[in-house]
């Protein structure tokens, strides 16, 4: 049995070896291009914590301004130099801040293009122009399937190995239960890569959903005090760094580039993909030529709808909560029960 799993690990092994050693140009640039994505994704991140730091720290004063100050105040410039300098090499064509462990799962993808509109990749697809927009859509969502792929096949045969060498040394029970738990885990492992991005999603949306009253609410505020549309709309994008305001930001910088408003607001629509930021840009849309009066109004129904179901979600959060703590007192009363009743029969027995 050790020989046979020994030759499925070693065919495995040889197979990613293969696949690396098949790897062309076109397969390092979206790998490229992917690392410089992520690299100014976490540049944008830690600037925002910079900001979002400075902001707490202003909020302190004395000794207690020192002490946050130890805390807060660490600046992520050299972290941000690095991962520019980084951004550089990969511009200039050095390849060394790529990790060569996914290049294989890029070259399967360009080989079996029954990869690329499997449903599997489609789901995915849809979940990444959610979170990155559809210019970067189709490269994250190689990357991922990249990774899956790669981490797949050489992770079985790695375990298989460990499996059959185990065997080899007379442990045969702990190499067949390697050899049978070891791929099962590699492939959990693989989903958890899916699931990330799946659950990152969910977050975005349930996050969305609940700093959209407060937008339609300002929104609707500028509006009516006079403010054109435009204007109001960037205000209101600038005065957070939360997650429908950095996407309506980057609608605003669509628009002073001169994108169309349609164009502009249909990206926001898919980048969001919640009912209420859909009626949001549909309504601008249709009321750009219009004026104020007309769009003010409608802005303000439309944030009486959104505290109004911002209370009803509220409800309904608060009762999934209630029916959770269900369990831990269900087991707190089984156990207080237990510490009662055992000294009880124990004092029956004596008797």
């Amino acid at each position: 049995m050790s020989i046979a799993v020994m030759c499925l690990a070693t065919a495995l092994i040889i197979i990613w070896l293969s696949l690396l050693g098949m790897t062309k140009r076109e397969d390092w640039s979206i790998a490229a291009y992917n690392k410089v994505f992520d690299n100014l994704a976490a540049i944008e991140k830690l600037r925002l914590k910079d900001v979002l730091n400075h902001k707490k720290l202003t909020q302190y004063s004395g000794v207690a301004a020192k002490i946050m100050n130890f805390f807060l105040g660490k600046s992520s410039d050299k972290k941000i130099e690095t991962l520019e300098y980084n951004i550089a090499q990969l511009q200039n064509g050095s390849l060394s801040g790529i990790n060569p462990f996914i290049m294989p799962g890029y070259v399967l993808q360009r080989k079996y293009k029954a990869i690329g509109i499997s449903s599997f990749t489609k789901k995915v697809l849809s979940i990444n122009n959610e979170l990155y927009g559809r210019k970067h859509a189709v490269n994250k969502t190689k990357q991922l399937l990249a990774k899956i792929l790669s981490y797949t096949v050489i992770g079985v045969g790695v375990v298989f190995a460990l499996g059959a060498f185990f065997m080899g040394l007379d442990y045969m029970s702990f190499g067949i239960a390697l050899t049978i738990i070891g791929p099962a885990i590699m492939l959990t492992f693989a989903y958890s890569l899916y699931d990330e991005i799946k659950k990152k999603a969910e977050r975005r949306y349930e996050a969305i959903g609940k700093q959209f009253p407060n937008v339609v609410s300002k929104l609707a505020l500028l509006v009516t005090s006079g403010m054109i549309m435009d204007r109001a709309w960037k205000e209101t994008a600038l005065s957070q760094n939360l997650d429908l305001y950095l996407e309506m930001r980057k609608t605003a910088q669509e628009l002073d580039n001169l994108v169309s408003p349609a164009v502009a607001f249909t990206n926001f629509i898919k980048r969001c993909n919640t009912k209420e930021t859909t009626k949001l840009a549909a309504a601008i849309m249709q009321n750009l030529s219009k004026g104020n009066a007309e769009i003010g109004q409608l802005l303000q129904v439309l944030a009486r709808e959104a505290w109004l179901e911002r209370r009803h979600r509220a409800k309904r959060d608060s009762e999934k909560a209630n029916s959770k703590l269900l369990i831990p007192i269900m087991l707190l009363f089984t156990a207080i029960l237990i510490m009662i009743m055992v000294p009880v029969a124990m004092n029956f027995t004596v008797f």
